[in-house]
């Protein structure tokens, strides 16, 4: 197979791929991630880092009155470095992890209790196993003799 070959495999997969609902699904998800991005940077920003820059500035640290994102290290050389975005940057990751954590906790809780009851529903009884060829010839037998 060629390239060509490889590449209209590729596609095709792809297509297919698209066409399922999955990518809808993942379009809202993404969207929906992004909405719920700015509701955790507001939290952060508007919440918790007046609480941190309240702890910081009784500890004396240099800028903690202008907000922990303005905290900078000044090395020898005059070059600053923003460690307080950094901090403000893990509490926002550390948020955000904790919240799909518990989101997707209850959510594969859900779905486990779902395929439990579709198992613990009663399933239909067998059907009854083909008569064998003996007992079909018996049967025939039988029915002669009644005749």
């Amino acid at each position: 197979m060629g390239i060509k070959g490889k590449a209209t495999t590729l596609l095709e997969e792809f297509k297919a791929f698209a066409l399922k609902g999955n990518i809808v699904d993942m379009a809202i998800g993404v969207i929906i991630g992004g909405a719920f991005g700015k509701i955790v940077t507001s939290f952060v920003n508007d919440i918790v880092m007046p609480c941190v820059n309240a702890i910081v500035a009784s500890l004396g640290a240099e800028g903690a009155g202008e907000g922990l994102k303005a905290l900078t290290y000044t090395t020898a050389a005059g070059a600053q470095i923003p460690y307080g975005a950094f901090i403000g940057n893990i509490v926002d990751f550390l948020i955000v992890a904790i919240v799909v954590f518990i989101v997707m906790k209850k959510f594969l809780g859900f779905v486990q209790n779902m395929r439990k009851k579709e198992e613990e529903k009663p399933a239909e009884p067998p059907a009854p196993p083909e008569p064998s060829a003996e007992e079909k010839l018996l049967t025939e037998i039988r029915d002669l003799l009644k005749k």
